[in-house]
This record gives C-alpha cells, sequence and structure tokens, in this order.
C-alpha cells in the first residue's frame, strides 16, 4: 500500500443527545479517539486533523424544507456536524489531502428533504449539506453517494430520488427485516432520474464475503460506468457482527478492505452502535486503509465469535447482484420508457412515520418531467404530532438547471397555492439562485 494523505475531523457533539441512555450518544466517538491516539495515529505525518466549522442555515436550506422553519428544529450540534463535513470535503476540495474522514455526530442520512422533526437520529442531512455545498462552491456535478451503514439511507435517497447528476448506492439489511422498512430493489428513482437510485438490499447475516461480492462484482463496476467527480461514502458501522440494533456479521477487517477498494474522497460517520466492542476497531481499519496503512494487525478480540455466512445467503446475494446487472445494462432504455409513460408530470403520495417525534407525515409530490431541462417538484405536506400540532406546507424545488418556463411554473405553483389557502407554509427553494423564501 502507498501512503496517503487524510485529513480527520472529529465533533463527538457533548451538548447534543436524544435522551442519557440512547444508543446514538457521545461515547460514539470518544472510544474511537481514544484508540485512535492510544495507536499515535494523530502522530502520523500523513494524517491531519481539522477543526469542524459551523455551517449556515443556508447551507441545510440548499436541502431541506422545514416546517415552519429549518431554524427552529435543529441546534448548533447539527450545524457542527454537518460543518465538519463540509471542513472534511473543503480539505479535499483544496488539495491539502487526498482524502478526508468526518467523524461526526448527529447522524444524517434518515432526515429527507422535508423536515418536521427528527426521524432515525437525524433531522438534517449530513451528506447532502456537504454536497449541495460542494456544488454551489465548487462546480462539481456528478456526485456518487454509496451509502455502507445496515439501515436503508432513506433520507438521502429522498433528497436525491429526481437527480440524475446523483448516484445513491445504498446497501443495507433488507428493509422487510429493519427499520426504516424502506430500500427495495424496485426503488429506482423518479422516470427522468431512474436507476440513479441503486439499492441492494441483503439478509441478514451477511459477513464480508457477501459484502465485497456486492463491491466486486456490482459497485465498483458501476462507479466506474457512472465516472463521478466525487465519491462520498455514507460510512455507516452499523454492519458489524456485535452491533445491539442489526444482525449482519461484518468485521473491522471487512470495513477496512471495503474503504480500500472504494476509494471514497469523503467519508463521513453515520451508524454504529456497538461501542466499545466495534467502533474502535471498525474506525480504526477504516483511517488506516484511507491512509494507505497496513490494517491488517485490526482484529477484535472476540473475532472468534463472527458466524459464517450462510450457503444459502451466498446464493440469494449472487442472484440479486446478476439482477441488478441487468437492470443497469438497460438503464437508458428503462429510464427512456419510464418518461414516456409518465408524460408530462410524475406524482407518489407517501406517508412518512417521525420516530424520534411522535410525528405522522402525509406527503404528496408532483415532478415535471420537461424534455429540456430537470424539471421541477412541488411538495404538499401535513403533519401531525409533537412538537407543532398539526403544521401544513406548500413548496417548489428548482434544480440548478431548470429552463425559464419550468422556473416560472414552479413559481405560479406556490402562489396559486397560496392563493387556495389551504396550507400554513409557502417556500420557493431555487438551487440555481441558491434561494429558500417564503411566500
Amino acid at each position: 500500500m502507498q501512503n496517503k494523505s487524510l485529513g480527520l475531523v472529529f465533533f463527538p457533539a457533548f451538548d447534543w443527545a436524544i435522551s442519557p441512555s440512547h444508543p446514538e450518544r457521545e461515547e460514539r466517538l470518544l472510544y474511537t479517539r481514544d484508540q485512535i491516539v492510544e495507536e499515535g495515529l494523530l502522530d502520523l505525518p500523513n494524517i491531519r486533523e481539522y477543526r469542524p466549522q459551523l455551517a449556515k442555515i443556508q447551507d441545510a436550506g440548499r436541502v431541506h424544507l422545514g416546517v415552519p422553519d429549518i431554524a427552529s428544529l435543529i441546534t448548533d450540534a447539527h450545524l457542527v456536524s454537518a460543518g465538519g463535513a463540509i471542513t472534511a470535503a473543503e480539505a479535499v476540495m483544496r488539495r491539502e489531502v487526498n482524502s478526508a474522514f468526518a467523524l461526526v455526530r448527529p447522524p444524517g442520512h434518515h432526515a429527507m428533504r422535508v423536515v418536521h422533526g427528527t426521524r432515525g437520529f437525524c433531522t438534517i442531512n449530513i451528506e447532502a449539506v456537504m454536497v449541495e455545498y460542494l456544488r454551489r462552491h465548487y462546480g462539481l456535478n456528478r456526485v456518487a453517494i454509496v451509502d455502507t451503514d445496515v439501515h436503508h439511507g432513506d433520507g438521502t435517497q429522498d433528497v436525491f430520488y429526481h437527480d440524475p447528476d446523483t448516484l445513491f448506492i445504498s446497501f443495507h439489511q433488507d428493509g422487510r427485516t429493519l427499520y426504516p422498512g424502506t430500500g427495495a430493489m424496485s426503488e429506482l428513482g423518479s422516470p427522468g432520474a431512474l436507476c440513479s437510485t441503486v439499492n441492494i438490499p441483503l439478509p441478514p447475516g451477511t459477513t464480508d464475503d457477501g459484502l465485497h461480492y456486492v463491491l466486486d462484482h456490482f459497485v465498483l463496476p458501476v462507479l466506474e460506468d457512472f465516472k463521478p467527480d466525487i465519491i462520498i461514502n455514507s460510512a455507516g458501522q452499523d454492519n458489524h457482527y456485535s452491533d445491539p440494533l442489526a444482525n449482519m456479521a461484518v468485521t473491522a477487517q471487512g470495513y477496512a478492505r471495503l474503504a480500500e477498494k472504494l476509494k471514497a474522497d469523503i467519508a463521513v460517520l453515520e451508524g454504529g452502535y456497538s461501542i466499545e466492542d466495534a467502533l474502535p476497531y471498525v474506525n480504526t481499519g477504516i483511517i488506516l486503509a484511507m491512509a494507505g496503512l497496513d490494517y491488517s494487525r485490526v482484529v477484535e478480540p472476540d473475532i472468534a465469535r463472527c458466524p459464517r455466512q450462510s450457503a444459502e445467503n451466498t446464493r440469494y446475494i449472487a442472484k440479486m447482484i446478476a439482477e441488478w446487472r441487468n437492470i443497469w445494462a438497460e438503464r437508458d432504455k428503462l429510464r427512456n420508457e419510464a418518461v414516456a409513460k409518465a408524460g408530462d408530470f410524475w406524482q407518489r403520495r407517501r406517508n412518512i412515520y417521525y420516530d424520534d417525534s411522535g410525528i405522522q407525515e402525509c406527503q404528496s409530490e408532483t415532478v415535471r418531467l420537461c424534455p429540456q431541462c430537470h424539471g421541477y417538484q412541488t411538495v404538499s405536506t401535513q403533519a401531525e404530532g409533537y412538537p407543532f400540532g398539526v403544521k401544513s406546507a406548500f413548496a417548489a424545488v428548482i434544480p440548478r438547471n431548470s429552463c425559464p418556463m419550468c422556473r416560472s411554473q414552479a413559481c405560479d405553483a406556490v402562489h396559486k397555492a397560496k392563493k387556495a389557502g389551504q396550507h400554513d407554509h409557502y417556500l420557493i427553494q431555487d438551487k440555481e439562485q441558491d434561494i429558500l423564501e417564503q411566500v
């Protein structure tokens, strides 16, 4: 292995917690940092530590439609967590380091575009905020996000579901067996972005062998085909065999080899709740691999209790990847057929539950499929529960490259909805103008 420069950003968020005994707590990072200091990794010349910056409300507003507004739903800890990811990204973009790893909390990949509260421990989507920051300030276009958390990254999927320039790949424990219950292969993206969302639902008991079969036989070739400007790893570590919230069997060595093969420009910590038995080893292995250093001695003391992958799971994974290879090969044809079938508009209705906030949201979304540009989206949302009672909003999202006609129609849709007066809040999120405005 060849040494590479690596930036590290730590933010344990001492002043933020869902509850004192909640699995998403500051010790997730404290044990890791102790391990890294004990191993002397911060003394190595090719590893550089950065202090996280504070993201701005405007940075979150490029991604999220908060109801009643995003500022009232988050704390400074969320802005520092997002700012830590941005700090890592800027270190890479300024070529100060080859890659960077943001070990920050609160996490973000369950936070969707519309935000009424906290779900899956997430309120704003850290990776999505970072991606839109990079697009605004560095002109990046094609972005690949590989989510390796054991839970499906439903929030990141939602944010980029209509964006053909963002490839979102999630391999996770099958949603039929684990929160949030989503991430089926059939969730491919809306017609204009079909096959830009790639879900690989793995059976419980998947080991390093299964994970790397997926990576070698499908994910790496797909990334080569897509040719992204940047690769981001949404680095959840709860696939580990000791994690209390899931049922997978990946090891620290499996994660380190994944990091070595993926060659992500930026990794951002997501889940992982085996605080003592997994996280110090997994994070150390990932850091060594990203820095091009030997990680072969990073082994958990209880590695003998990690189960083997069943022959049934091996067959299941191979069959699923064969199906995905066929879908990917036909992606242009499938996208054209989907657009033709949908016509001018594509719609969906969803019910979304905020498990941490006790909020039930009913959402209706319409996407304009324009032959000249990426169109626009409108969202009608109503939510009931803590802390605001019943709240509703109507919003239009105007992508970066919308044509004048789509821009005009998006704004008209919001003003028409406001005239009808059926919602509490009316918003326009204009990515080209970098504006989120209340109408």
